[in-house]
């Protein structure tokens, strides 16, 4: 499961997931970092059935979570099945079915919104634009 955790660092400098990994034994495997001097965001991929003890440790150490879930949406009307989101995409959130159709397997997918910038039919975005 992924979640988008969020922080203040002027609440100090402490590795907060490195204190969940400790705390509760759940191995977090981060896929998009952006943390600067006064505040962070990090996108962490955790096994389902840990998400609420890792919720509930990442609160307690003053972060928000949220939690995603199909974070793309597919335009069908508008999708061609040109393939530009499967060149473009570093986390082969896209495929071809065995009849040609596109696929995605949102799951997979880190935000980096490659796809929906390269996509000459403006047939992908983001859930909740």
């Amino acid at each position: 499961m992924k979640l988008i955790v969020t922080f203040s660092r002027k609440a100090g400098r402490n590795p907060i997931i490195a204190q969940v990994v400790k705390d509760t034994g759940v191995l977090i495997n981060v896929e998009r970092a952006l943390i600067d001097s006064s505040e962070g965001e990090a996108m962490i991929d955790i096994p389902d059935e840990a998400c609420a003890l890792v919720k509930r440790r990442l609160s307690e150490l003053g972060a928000s979570v949220r939690v995603l879930e199909d974070v793309l949406d597919l335009d069908l009307d508008r999708c061609i099945d040109c393939g530009a989101c499967i060149s473009i995409c570093p986390q082969e959130v896209f495929v071809f079915d065995n009849d040609w159709k596109l696929v995605v397997r949102g799951e997979k997918c880190v935000l980096c919104g490659r796809c929906i910038e390269i996509c000459p039919q403006r047939a992908l975005s983001q859930k909740g634009d």
